[in-house]
């Protein structure tokens, strides 16, 4: 296998100067990559809409383009759905990637152009390699097999020309045949849409090749290993697979598997994150000993910070690269190659580091809980108490809820604090309505849910009243405007709740 080594280290020092071109000088990469968004933009809907044709600098796009958040861009994306053409982008858009959904929608639907396909997500694919083999040289990654775990991967079909699946399904679909070659296990495995035949599938069939590496969400990464280490009676990854030698993650906040991971799969393997989504991707672990992961800036990707307070303003106020701050918080805005154009992701960022440019994705604009890649937001978990308090006769006074981590016992779940006016008759009851409801409100959750292979039932606490009122005293945040958080994607908060519930009760 040694015989690769000077082939890929060539390639590998050919890529990785490619890649030192836009680092050291990252202004003018963004602004050609504007220029060349623009002059693809400027005969569609949108671009005439706004004038694209009489854009030439930064300045002017910023003034004339308008934020934009998925309610705004819906129309042209549900225009494009329906097969008309020419709306956000000049080149045919045949697939669209789903993922979860916002206030009205149970699932969004992201433009997947070829262009944002090769020489966004492919090309950071391979610029992710050459980071990890300039990193570690010496690797023998390229002498295994990838196992790639992605989301569900059930492909929808609107007309003869138009698809939509999950963005994992859709690069698989179009992937061109060196990823192929070096990925496992084979398209009809990946393309299971039933998760329970699927791991088990994944399992069986994965655990004879020599895999070197394991890249997807933690969530469904940490089911695969535990199936394959049941099957196979070994006590970690490496004595199954002992060529392992890197995970690649993302989606979620690692923190929380972190310690888990290490007993699963066992010594000397790197740990990789990545920040790719439905919209693009967007930064890598150049560096795998720090945190920050490097933006990439020559992926057909124009980026904009938006300063935290600025949000919500009619008329937000962006900055680019050349104002940023390490330490702040930023929304990240987007326009890119798939036709997206000043985007708000919904993301919160950090720079870890400037020249080079790297970042850390901190959260989300609004509350919500994305521990196992459900993002359950606000509105959802908003929507799903009414809908239970309606069919159960309840009322709810207050409520917040944060998940519970996986454990060697139990999968995940989200743990529920709710402080009735009026309870209802059966508090199991309301569990299920509360369950169905947020099923309904967000696919994401409905596929963590499905037979509980992520996330098995909420666990719900009914309180008693004034404990809310309480806590909020103790953080000298009672009355005015001060509220309780409704969703967290940690437990800080919980756990404060249930010392106080504890306390309350035995006083």
């Amino acid at each position: 296998m040694k015989i690769f080594s000077p082939t890929i280290s060539k390639l590998v020092r050919l890529r990785f100067a490619n890649i030192e071109e836009w680092m050291n000088d990252p202004l003018t990469a963004q602004r050609e990559i504007l220029q060349d968004l623009v002059t693809h933009g400027q005969h569609t809907a949108f671009g005439r809409k706004y004038n694209f044709k009489n854009l030439f600098t930064v300045k002017a796009f910023k003034e004339n383009v308008p934020i934009q958040e998925y309610e705004d861009i819906k129309p042209w994306i549900y225009k494009l759905m329906n097969g008309e053409q020419n709306q956000l982008w000049d080149s045919p858009v045949y697939w669209f990637a789903k993922s979860s959904g916002t206030t009205n929608d149970k699932s969004k639907f992201i433009p997947v152009t070829e262009e944002s396909l090769n020489d966004c997500h492919y090309q950071c694919g391979k610029d992710v390699l050459t980071l990890y083999y300039n990193y570690n040289p010496e690797s023998n990654l390229l002498t295994g097999k990838g196992l790639v775990i992605g989301g569900s991967h059930q492909i929808g079909q609107l007309n003869e020309e138009i698809f939509f699946g999950d963005l994992s399904a859709v690069l698989m679909q179009n992937m061109p045949a060196w990823g192929h070659w070096i990925r496992t296990p084979e398209l009809s495995i990946a393309l299971l849409d039933e998760w329970e035949k699927k791991i088990e599938t994944l399992a069986q069939s994965t655990i004879q090749e020599n895999v070197t590496s394991i890249s997807g969400v933690p969530t469904w990464t940490q089911i695969l290993i535990k199936r394959i280490l049941e099957i196979t009676g070994k006590s970690c990854l490496k004595e199954v697979w002992p060529n392992l030698e890197l995970y690649m993650h993302g989606g979620v906040s690692f923190t929380p598997y972190k310690e888990n991971f290490k007993n699963l799969i066992g010594d000397d393997v790197h740990y990789m994150e990545m920040y790719n989504a439905s919209e693009g991707f967007f930064a890598a672990q150049d560096n795998l000993d720090e945190d920050g992961m490097l933006l990439l800036l020559n992926n057909g990707v124009f980026y904009e910070f938006m300063p935290i307070d600025e949000y919500g303003k009619s008329n937000p106020t962006t900055i680019g690269l050349n104002k940023v701050e390490v330490g702040k918080q930023y929304a990240l805005v987007i326009s890119t190659n798939a036709g997206l154009w000043r985007y708000l992701v919904g993301d919160t960022i950090q720079f870890t580091s400037i020249y080079p440019f790297r970042i850390k994705v901190t959260g989300r604009l609004k509350h919500f809980m994305n521990a196992f890649g459900e993002e359950v937001v606000v509105e959802n978990a908003d929507n799903a108490i009414a809908s239970a308090c309606e069919k159960t006769g309840a009322v709810v006074n207050d409520y917040t809820a944060a998940p519970v981590y996986f454990n060697q016992e139990e999968n995940g779940a989200h743990e529920w604090m709710i402080e009735f006016e009026k309870e209802p008759e059966n508090l199991e009851q309301f569990v299920y309505e509360l369950d169905s409801s947020l099923k309904n409100l967000n696919s994401d959750y409905e596929a963590k849910r499905h037979k509980n292979i992520a996330l098995r039932m909420p666990v719900v606490h009914s309180l008693k009243k004034g404990i809310f009122s309480l806590w909020l005293k103790q953080k000298g945040k009672l009355g005015g405007q001060h509220k309780v958080p409704r969703l967290s994607n940690e437990r800080k908060l919980i756990e404060e709740l249930l010392l106080l519930r504890n306390n309350f009760e035995f006083s």
